[in-house]
């Protein structure tokens, strides 16, 4: 009772306590989210001048994207295609909405028929849309498919906004356009020339060591410019990539598994209490039971050519006597053995037609009534009416086929090789000649085929192969999970790379990694170690294991690299060049001390070159490649001048203007001035986006998702 009347006194102190304890916890826990989010932060993809995108619709779209394109697609590429329409939605409904752009009703009929015009169900007689077809079917859906109906109703909104946006580019565009002069501009630029002699003094014949950059003038430079150098945020990391793969004792496992399998077995039969003897591949006739029962691969059962056999292996594989073997050897990752069941002369194309003929219960043909005895009668009646005239078989598969990729086009399968085919139509043409016309059934119904040509026939051998994959047992996976967690330790207690030069291991560098990226180099797709090197708590030095479905991956961040402009480190690579070849063209400027080409050469044991004909439109020097700036430069000179040393891209010129070829004056530009006017609005509108883009505030969360 002390103990509680003492609590009891202390109530108001203990619910401080209490309170203060639980603040602390929350604290914590919004400081290792990186502040205090709200349910709008974690539903929001991004912000775009202050208007929301939703998570959940974003997501939904990024669905849809990936069904679409199924296994072409990554999960990124689908997020990073649906951003950039998201964005470009976004910005230009906003723009839309304050310039006050309405589409009337032929704006958006207009958009229609752009999208719907080619739909022979919205064109009438003559072959013209017709916007009353379209009102019908919309009528239509009303009445009868609410759901689809729905989804037209946002097609048409999504039709006004297309019309809207057609009608800003419009406007912007229609205040663009080329000038008389502009076109006589554009014609000279384009046809005017220069003949010239030149020196051309590399910049290689200048040794590397005598150039020195400093990192002061690195830095200089990127402030200097800036615009090339502003960069997103990013990571620097290196890894080791431990791959899983077949050790030396599995390999010896698989060919020894495969090797047992030659060679008659005894198993004991449970049902019958007694010992079974099992025939081994030399002695097996059914090659399809056996190797589908024994091997990683399934049996093909197809005559092949020399060319279709592996490129290693195939002398002595299409010189097997029949029934003979060869192997194991190893071929794309499997050890492998082979028999020759069978040689055969057959055409390695063919050109044939066909008339299918299906019988009710076939999932391809759901309007088909007659039964299976009906189908193959009647596919015994065209064949005999087509043996006595072959010239009605395309009148008869437009009528019965039931191949309606073909029908109407007498069936015609076009030309194809030996196995193109399902297995009897396949046997049908191998083992008759041009011209026959014969039934074959299949899993599709009845088949009346006729062969129309044939090649020359070769030999082709049927080969039966049991096979068994290269891959790391479970005891090869563990040793390789314990040595990837050794190195992890290691390397996390010590050095990353003295640990990884001590055990042997390749380290590979990845720079400038950006928050959205999803590939590394080496490793593919591997989105996790990107997601993971952007973590508010991931530090420089840190080091984190991956499973990936090749191995393992150990990765360390070795820079944090924050927005703006590039780290003289990041930058070396592109400013050095830049700062090497400004250094080299300084020093060959002051070794040039005459204006006399042939002098110059001599000088610096190169030759003195020619060029006809150059223009700006295409400034290029023999010998040289593109050299704008040097060509641009002649153009500035008078006949029989010789310039100063110009430093293009590949060293160091001196120029002699011969002549300058000008083109005689046209008798109207106009035609040039249209030509230059579409140009120019082309541009315009692929440029018009960008510059919104550029102005807009984007808030992009998606690294926080995706």
């Amino acid at each position: 009772m002390a103990v509680l009347n003492k609590i009891r006194q202390r109530s108001v102190f203990l619910i401080i306590i209490i309170a203060l304890a639980l603040f602390s916890f929350v604290l914590a826990d919004v400081i290792r989210n990186g502040g205090f989010s709200s349910q709008k932060d974690q539903n929001t993809i991004a912000t775009v001048n202050g208007e929301e995108v939703s998570r959940e619709n974003f997501a939904r779209q990024v669905e849809a994207y990936q069904r679409n394109m199924g296994s072409n697609a990554s999960t990124m590429q689908a997020v990073n295609q649906v951003w950039e329409q998201t964005l470009r939605e976004t910005i230009l409904k906003e723009e839309l909405e304050e310039l006050g752009i309405r589409a009337g009703e032929a704006q958006i009929k207009e958009v229609m028929r752009m999208q719907m015009g080619n739909n022979p169900a919205f064109t009438n007689e003559a072959g013209v849309f017709d916007v009353n077809r379209v009102r019908e079917y919309i009528a239509s859906l009303r009445a009868t498919q609410p759901e689809a109906y729905q989804q037209w109703l946002q097609m048409e909104s999504n039709m006004g906004d297309i019309a809207r946006q057609n009608m800003y580019f419009s406007m912007v565009t229609a205040g663009i356009g080329a000038t008389l002069t502009e076109a006589e501009q554009a014609y000279r630029f384009q046809n005017n020339s220069v003949d010239l002699r030149f020196v051309q003094l590399p910049y290689s014949s200048v040794p590397d060591e005598k150039v020195e950059v400093t990192k002061e003038e690195i830095q200089n430079y990127i402030q200097e410019n800036p615009a090339q150098f502003e960069t997103e945020a990013s990571r620097n990391i290196r890894y080791v990539f431990f791959e899983e793969e077949a050790s030396t004792e599995d390999i010896k496992e698989s060919k020894e598994s495969l090797t047992a399998l030659l060679d008659n077995r005894v198993e004991y039969n449970a049902v019958t209490s007694a010992n079974d003897t099992l025939s081994g591949f030399n002695n097996t006739t059914d090659y399809e039971d056996f190797v589908n029962a024994n091997s990683d691969l399934p049996y093909e059962g197809r005559f092949k050519f020399k060319n279709e056999l592996p490129s290693e292996f195939a002398d002595e594989l299409f010189s097997l006597d029949q029934g003979e073997t060869f192997g194991p050897y190893k071929d794309n990752g499997y050890f492998k053995i082979s028999k020759l069941v069978e040689t055969k002369e057959i055409p390695d194309s063919t050109k044939a037609s066909h008339i299918l003929v299906a019988y009710q219960g076939q999932q391809f043909a759901p309007d088909v009534t007659r039964t299976k005895e009906e189908a193959e009668a009647l596919a015994d009646s065209l064949a005999a009416v087509i043996r006595n005239d072959k010239g009605k078989f395309a009148e008869l598969a437009a009528e019965f086929s039931s191949d309606r990729s073909n029908n109407q086009d007498g069936g015609d399968l076009g030309y194809f090789g030996p196995g193109a085919m399902v297995p009897a139509f396949d046997n049908f043409i191998l083992e008759n000649n041009a011209g026959d016309i014969g039934v074959v059934e299949t899993d599709f119904g009845y088949h009346v085929i006729h062969i129309e040509e044939q090649t020359e026939r070769e030999k082709a051998v049927k080969i039966a192969t049991i096979a068994r994959e290269l891959q790391a047992s479970e005891r090869s996976r563990n040793n390789l999970y314990n040595e990837t967690t050794k190195f992890e330790i290691a390397a996390g207690d010590g050095d990353f790379a003295k640990v990884a030069e001590e055990g042997g291991y390749n380290i590979r560098t990845v720079n400038n990694v950006k928050a959205l990226d999803e590939n590394i180099p080496g490793i593919g797709q591997q989105r996790r170690v990107v997601q993971w090197a952007f973590e508010d708590e991931a530090n420089v030095g840190d080091i984190k294991r991956f499973d990936i479905p090749s191995g393992y991956v150990v990765a360390q961040i070795t820079s944090k690299n924050k927005e703006g402009l590039m780290s003289v480190e990041n930058a070396s690579s592109e400013v050095i060049p830049i700062l090497v070849k400004r250094e080299k063209a300084a020093i060959l400027k002051e070794q040039i001390n005459s204006n006399n080409l042939q002098e110059i050469a001599s000088n610096h044991n190169v030759i003195v070159q020619t060029a006809n004909a150059v223009n700006l439109a295409n400034p290029t020097l023999p010998g040289a490649g593109s050299e704008p700036e040097v060509v641009g430069a002649v153009f500035a000179l008078e006949p029989g001048s010789v310039s100063e040393p110009i430093a293009g891209e590949k060293g160091v010129y001196v120029v002699e203007l011969e002549s300058i070829n000008e083109v005689p004056a046209m008798n109207s530009y106009s035609g040039i001035a249209e030509q230059e006017t579409a140009e120019r609005r082309q541009r315009a509108s692929q440029r018009l986006f960008e510059a919104l883009r550029e102005k807009a505030e984007i808030e992009d969360n998606r690294a926080r998702f995706y």
